[in-house]
């Protein structure tokens, strides 16, 4: 019989629950070892609720890989936080799940993928919204010729929430399209390749009188695409409170897309002999799928679906806007 993988966690913040209660329903593939976080408190009701007590605890993530033998490691750290440790995991042989944005600058992100790149570890961004099932459905048909070529997606992100203070700090999350809305930016990677340029518009409109508020609050993004085809990213932290709204549109030749979430699609066939909507109706849990595709890959080999790599190219995509922004101006990509 097989024996579980490893796990630490790095990071035991909210989000980290989560992919804790998904680890516990991989149990017998899996097994949580280790916690790890600033605040050692945190990290110790971590390894109470989810592992009885029994995980190690740690509040520093040099002590964690240097006396836990590990095979993997999940890191849920907000974006300021992130040092060393994809690096030292990689020199460790440690393979790596990753929450988004990797980093904060670019030069940061392409250093992780050239070490885990050198090392040949197994890696894994989160960027669950690829593992939706209607996300799943649309990518067959545009890479199998069912769709046509894509002309326009339009994609946006409304919430109202003060969220930590870490992340109203440009300098610590790098604003909201950056660290929030980053999500629809590599799904449009994902579906429509590699933009040439961007330009966007960023500004702090409805707190502006909230300390320490540095990040903007509205925006919009167009991308360009290499064939012509226009991806519009438009989002808000002004929008009604209590609410996460995130849906697509995608315009191809021959099908309209309309997505409520990455589960959940009307295809509409536009071209071609006249026949009913395909409604892709799923409650998978994205979160599992992810994280089920990353033991895979350790298991059996072969990628991930969003590797390290995949992480660093959206973050640059990201982080051009955030400059076109800045500069008022068009970047160009290439």
């Amino acid at each position: 019989m097989t024996k579980p993988l490893r796990i630490g966690l790095l990071g035991c913040g909210n989000f980290a629950h989560r992919h804790a209660q998904n680890l516990q329903q991989l149990a017998g593939e899996v097994e949580m070892v280790a916690f790890c976080n600033r605040t050692i408190g945190k990290a110790q009701a971590f390894a109470r609720q989810y592992g009885r007590g029994k995980p190690a605890v740690f509040s520093d993530h040099h002590q964690m890989f240097a006396q836990v033998p590990l095979d993997a490691v999940v890191i849920s750290l907000p974006p300021y936080a992130h040092s060393d440790e994809v690096q030292i995991a990689a020199g460790l042989g440690i393979h790596v799940f990753i929450e988004k944005p990797i980093a904060l600058h670019s030069e940061d992100g392409w250093r992780m993928v050239e070490a885990a790149e050198k090392a040949g570890i197994v890696t894994q961004v989160g960027f669950m919204y690829r593992f939706g099932e209607a996300v799943e459905r649309l990518k067959v048909m545009l890479e199998d010729g069912t769709a046509g070529p894509v002309g326009l997606m339009s994609a946006r992100y409304f919430c109202n929430s003060l969220h930590a203070p870490w992340w109203r700090d440009r300098e610590k999350s790098g604003g909201q399209l950056v660290e929030q809305v980053i999500h629809l930016v590599d799904l449009m990677r994902y579906l429509l390749g590699e933009p040439v340029a961007v330009y966007s518009r960023q500004e702090n409109i409805f707190h502006q009188d909230v300390p320490g508020y540095t990040v903007e609050d509205v925006s919009a993004t167009i991308y360009s695409f290499p064939a012509g085809a226009l991806g519009v990213i438009y989002a808000t932290n002004g929008a009604i409170p209590n609410r996460w709204v995130n849906d697509y549109r995608v315009v191809a030749q021959k099908i309209m897309a309309e997505f409520s979430n990455a589960n959940n699609a009307t295809l509409t066939f536009t071209a071609g002999p006249e026949r009913p909507p395909l409604v892709i109706a799923s409650e998978r849990n994205v979160h599992l799928a992810e994280m089920q595709d990353f033991v895979r890959a350790i298991r059996h080999g072969g990628e991930t679906r969003a590797p390290l790599r995949e992480g660093a190219k959206s973050l640059d995509m990201a982080l051009a806007a955030t400059r076109s922004a800045t500069e008022r101006r068009e970047v160009q990509l290439v």
